[in-house]
């Protein structure tokens, strides 16, 4: 007989509302949430994530799920729709929170993003883990694709002004570049996924291709297939130790579920 482990309850959610959507490419939006409930929340440190949860597909009404020892269910026994975002400007006064949407085809949460107003209900739980910068490192690299845009923006913010930092980042089409934060060590290097491509492979190919230091640390997140491309790429072929790299799935291609930005 398999007994089924039990995981630890992630943190509360928090109850909140639509305040205000801004497209900021043709599919990206920032939606910004707002409520009483935001009192005291702490978007913990950079490149962290939050849980959104809206209302299942073709619901009206937001349902508050229940945790059962392993995953979050709503009262019906199905699962509710569930997404993990990177937690971006907070004002706590405000009791604000903004969340930069990647409008994926398949995305369930991305289509409610799609259509979201003002006053439309939804949760937030968080903050997950996040990035400890290594003070001591002497060279960075950033690799991720659009649904990473919002984490590497943040790390941009918070990376050593005096260390070189390489970024790499595929977009699904030109239009889809955003303006990043400025640091005076920085490189950009804006990949096009080709017409027909693979999620990931405009990605994987440059960091293949990139010219980075053995001691450099590395940040890459993107689509789970791709990411795992990158792992392998890092440490099987170039050897690199696990301590030197953060690599993180965020959505998985074809795949209406897990992380979507």
């Amino acid at each position: 007989m398999t007994t089924q482990r039990t995981r630890r309850e992630p943190s509360r959610f928090r109850q909140v509302e639509v305040a205000r959507v801004l497209p900021r490419t043709p599919h990206l939006r920032r939606v910004t949430f707002a409520g009483p409930d935001l009192e005291g929340f702490d978007p913990g440190l950079p490149a962290a994530s939050v849980r959104l949860l809206v209302p299942s597909p073709g619901a009206g009404e937001l349902v508050m799920p229940a945790w059962n020892g392993n995953e979050f269910l709503l009262p019906d026994g199905t699962r509710p729709t569930i997404r993990t975002y990177t937690p971006l400007r907070h004002d706590p006064e405000a009791r604000e929170l903004d969340l930069d949407i990647v409008l994926h085809p398949a995305g369930a949460v991305a289509a409610w993003a799609g259509r979201a107003r003002a006053g439309d209900r939804a949760a937030i739980s968080g903050p997950g883990r996040g990035y400890a910068v290594d003070p001591d490192a002497t060279s960075f690299v950033l690799a991720g694709d659009e649904a990473a845009l919002p984490a590497i923006g943040q790390l941009l913010e918070v990376l050593p002004r005096q260390v070189p930092v390489q970024v790499i980042v595929e977009v699904a089409r030109p239009d889809a570049r955003v303006d990043l934060p400025d640091h005076p060590g920085a490189s950009i290097d804006w990949c096009d996924l080709p017409a027909g491509g693979r999620a990931g492979d405009a990605l994987v190919d440059a960091v293949r291709q990139a010219d980075i230091a053995a001691d450099a640390q590395v940040w890459a997140a993107g689509e789970a297939a791709a990411v795992h491309r990158i792992r392998k790429l890092l440490f099987d072929e170039r050897g690199m130790a696990r301590s030197q790299a953060t690599v993180r799935g965020y959505w998985k291609h074809g795949r209406s579920g897990g992380a979507e930005g």
